[in-house]
């Protein structure tokens, strides 16, 4: 089927976001790395919109040594004058302090639990949720908890709110219109 006679989620405009839908978004991902680099563009986005934050990916992809944990959990100050200096990322610097804090819990839960993938996991162990009321949603029950976690271990800018769009980018929150061909190639296990 051609790209062009597929239906998307109506929210999706623009080839920037076309391809994001079509390759990314609301596809079950298990590999930390991917895993980790959402986490943070969620961050980033806080407050802005999706379309800005992907916009921006490549240069924050390349101020951020590659979404290296390691490296970015061993920032310093000299990073966030870096950083802050950068004009092609989001220049905020409670963010990007964020960015540094939050790589820190994520290596500890990675650590704890063997992946990040395996954390996320055990709060669904049946699978990704369905929002089968195919309303728009912000938030959840699962978004919740994990949201409350995340936040007494440290992380920053991990909302409610931030943590339902990330887990819908992940496929942990299977989000797509019933109509979407995404949705139906879930359906059909592709």
């Amino acid at each position: 089927m051609s790209t062009l006679n597929r239906h998307r989620c109506s929210w999706v405009r623009g080839e920037l976001m076309e391809n994001y839908h079509d390759r990314e978004w609301g596809r079950p991902c298990h590999d930390d790395q991917a895993l980790f680099e959402m986490l943070l563009l969620e961050g980033f986005q806080a407050g802005l919109s999706w379309y800005i934050v992907l916009s921006k990916r490549e240069a924050l992809r390349k101020a951020f040594s590659g979404f290296d944990p390691q490296a970015i959990a061993v920032y310093g100050e000299s990073d966030v004058a870096r950083l802050m200096a950068d004009e092609g990322i989001i220049r905020n610097r409670l963010k990007i302090c964020g960015t540094i804090t939050n790589t820190q819990v994520f290596l500890a839960l990675q650590k704890e639990f063997d992946s990040f993938d395996r954390y996320l996991m055990s709060y669904i162990p049946d699978g990704p949720v369905v929002n089968e009321s195919n309303m728009f949603l912000t938030t959840s029950p699962l978004s919740d908890a994990i949201s409350k976690d995340l936040r007494k271990r440290g992380m920053k800018f991990v909302g409610s709110v931030t943590i339902y769009s990330y887990l819908q980018s992940v496929g942990v929150i299977i989000d797509h219109e019933r109509d979407c061909f995404v949705m139906l190639e879930l359906a059909q296990g592709k």
